[in-house]
């Protein structure tokens, strides 16, 4: 299992260049991985993958 330091996290391609107002997402084999990127010393999301497809189409609508 990977630790939270070894994990890719990366930010949406509709992320502004000041950084501001950002989330990061880190796949794993079981879940993702969500953290605010202002502030990363506070505690991450996991939600398993269903999950997350269920948010990212409920999100997509608007």
């Amino acid at each position: 299992m990977s630790t939270v330091t070894d994990l890719d996290w990366f930010k949406s391609s509709y992320s502004s260049a000041q950084g501001d107002s950002c989330v990061e997402v880190a796949l794993a084999e079981q879940v993702i991985h969500v953290r605010d990127s202002k502030d990363m010393t506070r505690p991450h999301l996991a939600v398993g993958r269903d999950g997350w497809v269920r948010f990212v189409r409920y999100a997509a609508r608007g």
